[in-house]
């Protein structure tokens, strides 16, 4: 008798335990995503306090469509592929340009988007995008953002511009306001970004500059099978109605 009840104690435990397995099979992987929050149409924090924004949108539905969650974070952009290398999170979804210096780094989806960087001023200043690009002016844009490189490799590293001419901020916004209050006479950064940011504002775009520049998911080399995942998502996502959707509510055509 006892032989025969720790014989159904067994396949009891072994039932559980498959079952248990099943379960934690079953159970949705969560993905941290980094972002930065000050970056609008792409990534932003609404009125609410919620992270928003074309690529925040974009990631949610990805998550939904292939059977994942998504936790997206917003942080400090020159910190972000270091929090994604110390696996602190496990993507960077927010408008990030492939960039080789970045490919020594981390690995990249295929690409979602192309874009050209901008110059804004102050309306009446009668600026102009060929004295931008003769280093007459001081220029503000974000610190470790594709602007701030090009301004580097093509005015300071080259002479034409003074590097004390140069100011980096946090966020482009940080930017915008000290162009306003005639601290900086210009401001650069990727268009759609640009022309959110003067929007309702005194100021203008004067010039952009064409450098196409593509955007692409930010992972780990070794998060293959996450890079297959996001590449398979990116591709339904771009042949539904979903993302006309997104371009027309944040005006992206």
């Amino acid at each position: 008798m006892k032989g025969k009840v720790f014989f159904i104690v067994v396949i009891a435990l072994l039932v559980s335990m498959v079952l248990g397995s099943t379960v934690l099979a079953n159970e949705e992987k969560t993905y941290i995503v980094g972002i930065d929050g000050d970056y609008y149409p792409f990534s932003f924090i609404d009125k609410d306090g919620n992270p928003a924004g074309f690529d925040v949108e974009s990631i949610q539905w990805i998550a939904n469509e292939m059977g994942f969650k998504v936790q997206v974070v917003p942080m400090a952009w020159d910190g972000i592929i270091p929090s994604l290398l110390a696996k602190k999170i496990d993507l960077i979804y927010s408008g990030m340009t492939i960039t080789e210096e970045r490919k020594q780094q981390v690995d990249f989806s295929d690409v979602y988007w192309v874009v050209n960087q901008a110059v804004a001023a102050r309306e009446g200043e009668n600026l102009d995008i060929e004295s931008f690009k003769a280093g007459k002016y001081t220029v503000g844009t974000q610190r470790s953002c594709t602007a701030a490189m090009w301004i580097e490799d093509n005015l300071v590293k080259t002479g034409i511009l003074p590097k004390d001419n140069l100011k980096l901020y946090d966020n482009f916004p940080l930017a915008v306001n000290d162009l306003i209050n005639g601290r900086v006479q210009v401001a650069m950064m990727d268009e759609p970004v640009v022309s959110k940011a003067i929007d309702g504002k005194p100021l203008i775009k004067i010039g952009v500059i064409s450098t196409g520049e593509e955007y692409g998911i930010a992972i780990r080399k070794e998060d293959t099978a996450l890079k297959d995942k996001l590449n398979e998502g990116l591709k339904k996502l771009m042949a539904s109605p979903f993302w006309e959707e997104l371009m027309v509510k944040y005006e992206m055509k």
